[in-house]
């Protein structure tokens, strides 16, 4: 994957909180390991991980300045690229069904940081917050991701910053409001299974960014066929189902909360295919049910 003609000048909605706040220690545990444990005792991973992230000490403020190394100065740029495509794309998408938009803020951090919707943490992965629409983002869990699923590619990590801002754009439509309306109303069974239609539906997004970012020439991206294996390789090693077999050796369906491998993979390939937000209604597809 290759930007040609990125503006990187435009650093507007992009906050780099690295060497700065408060920092909270997680023990040693990585974020994919913190999710599987979740997926194994059948909970959300987001109340799991906002647990471990309460509880943790918190360490001193750090007033130095930040220094990244090249190899992390290589994928701040990189993720940040991403996110101005995905911000240039979907401000033309919005503006086309003349609808506002509003941009998301890109936070880069380390090890953890204070959000709207509580302590933030790298063992959370990378994540979007709707109470102060920000995207949330360790670069760390790149390197997770190689040592844990060997996955290095652009594109794997172009398609984890453009799930998250699927999130957003979910924000945005409104789309979100049916898991928010349902919190503490169902069963947790139930509550699993519309957490898989809304990350389902972040993965169509995200298919869908990619769809127009390769297709708008003034974007200046290449995205090749390699690319897209790496995030349908991406997708697939980070299914429910996935997950929950290499940890135990079996899986709990009634536990997924984010789909399993071949349906993140279906509705990011349909995103990216289509480009036609209609086919992205996860919520009313019958075999979701």
């Amino acid at each position: 994957m290759q930007f040609t003609n990125p503006d990187e000048n435009d650093n507007s909605n992009i906050e780099d909180r690295r060497g700065g706040g408060k920092r909270v220690a997680i023990g040693g545990v990585g974020t994919i390991v913190v999710i599987v444990i979740a997926l194994i005792m059948g909970k959300n991973p987001m109340q799991l991980l906002n647990q471990v992230s309460n509880n943790a000490p918190q360490t001193q403020q750090s007033d130095q300045p930040y220094q990244e190394s090249a190899e992390e100065h290589a994928e701040s740029q990189f993720s940040e690229n991403v996110f101005r495509s995905c911000k240039s794309v979907w401000q033309q998408q919005f503006s086309q069904w003349n609808k506002p938009f509003e941009s998301p803020t890109f936070v880069m951090y380390n090890e953890g940081t204070t959000t709207a919707c509580g302590q933030g943490s790298a063992a959370m992965g990378p994540f979007y917050c709707p109470g102060d629409a920000k995207i949330y983002l360790d670069l760390s869990f790149f390197q997770e991701m190689q040592q844990q699923f060997h996955e290095s590619g652009d594109f794997a990590r172009a398609y984890v910053v453009a799930h998250e801002f699927g999130h957003h754009i979910q924000n945005l439509l409104g789309l979100s409001n049916k898991l928010d309306a349902a919190r503490g109303r169902v069963s947790e069974k139930e509550y699993n299974k519309l957490s898989v239609k809304l990350e389902l539906q972040a993965d169509f997004l995200a298919g869908y960014w990619a769809h127009y970012a390769r297709t708008l020439q003034k974007n200046g991206i290449v995205i090749n066929d390699s690319d897209v294996e790496s995030a349908l390789n991406a997708a697939t090693q980070i299914g429910d189902d996935m997950l929950q077999k290499k940890a135990q050796g079996y899986v709990v369906p009634d536990a997924f909360t984010h789909g399993t491998s071949a349906q993140r993979v279906f509705w990011f390939k349909k995103g990216l295919s289509t480009g036609d937000l209609n086919q992205g209604n996860t919520f009313s597809d019958p075999s979701l049910n």
